[in-house]
């Protein structure tokens, strides 16, 4: 049994440390150049959570009638260090709310789950 349970989107870090583990994926290594389509029904398939900084998954969730679970990074852009720095103190809290809500949104200066 797999214990992949997050797909990392194209946009963010590959080689980020906090995502380097049996639980996380990377779209780099399933197919980098695959459409959201096909990353969102891989996710689906597959029972996982989906963490991206393009709003277009989000908007897709919240139209569809099961989706796979979405972490929405709305942190603008920031330097890798301070983005770094703020995922990895925000890492804990962002996965409870995700175990509890369809849609996390990740803001700067907040974090709200969707139902």
């Amino acid at each position: 049994m797999s214990s992949l349970r997050y797909l990392i989107d194209t946009n963010l870090p590959y080689y980020f440390s906090i995502w380097r583990s049996d639980q996380y994926i990377h779209q780099r290594d399933i197919n980098s150049k695959a459409a959201d389509t096909d990353i969102w029904a891989y996710a689906k398939a597959n029972n996982l959570t989906i963490i991206t900084k393009d709003r277009d998954y989000s908007d897709r969730m919240l139209l569809s009638s099961t989706p796979p679970r979405i972490i929405h990074i709305k942190t603008g852009n920031m330097k890798m260090r301070e983005f770094y720095t703020f995922i990895d103190a925000n890492w804990q809290l962002i996965l409870e709310l995700s175990e509890t809500h369809k849609l996390v949104y990740v803001f700067r200066d907040h974090i709200e789950g969707v139902e």
